[in-house]
């Protein structure tokens, strides 16, 4: 894209729009441009800012860094390059380590994932796909090791993430500096580019 489909407001745009900037300067360090745009409507910018802090609490097991890491895993899926960097910098800030960072794709058969988070991977990378894939084998094999509830922290990663995929590759939102400069050194090995989100 040439660019972007809707230019983002500035951050001092509106007195929402600074406050919603200053979550997201504790959270990834910067406020996405992806809130910016959503602030030409603010209803919807504050609908998303309240469903991604339900989502994204921490209530145990499945961890902030565990949620991080699916929302890579359902971005690559879908093939959102500004979601892929945005995730793998927060999965980075919440503390996933780098082993586990660069092995992430071999997590079937890696010795730092356990058998439990490679069920939930199955499942976000499934419920990522078009059409949905996830199956009776994936769903059995997720209850095995997560309770009703961890499932349903597990696929609200997903679901925020598909809204998140489909509106910033469909907006061509126009990924920050910080973000490109994470996903350039952990992901960069893999082929990562910006793509579309650079301009």
């Amino acid at each position: 894209m040439k660019q972007p489909l809707v230019s983002p407001l500035d951050r001092n745009a509106t007195p929402q729009a600074e406050e919603m900037a200053r979550f997201y300067e504790e959270t990834l360090g910067f406020t996405p441009n992806s809130l910016f745009t959503m602030m030409h409507r603010p209803r919807i910018a504050r609908a998303f800012l309240e469903m991604n802090q339900a989502v994204m609490e921490n209530k145990g097991r499945v961890s902030s860094a565990l949620k991080r890491e699916i929302a890579y895993l359902s971005s690559m899926t879908t093939g959102c390059r500004y979601c892929e960097a945005h995730a793998i910098r927060a999965a980075e800030r919440y503390g996933s380590s780098e082993d586990r960072m660069n092995h992430i794709w071999e997590y079937k058969t890696y010795a730092a994932f356990t058998e439990g988070e490679r069920a939930a991977f199955d499942l976000a990378i499934a419920a990522s796909q078009v059409p949905n894939a996830v199956n009776d084998t994936i769903a059995e094999k997720a209850r095995l090791y997560w309770e009703e509830a961890e499932i349903v922290e597990i696929m609200g990663v997903v679901a925020l993430f598909g809204y998140l995929n489909r509106w910033n590759d469909s907006m061509g939102t126009q990924l920050e500096g910080p973000a490109a400069d994470s996903a350039q050194s952990i992901l960069g090995h893999r082929g990562w580019i910006s793509g579309k989100h650079q301009y």
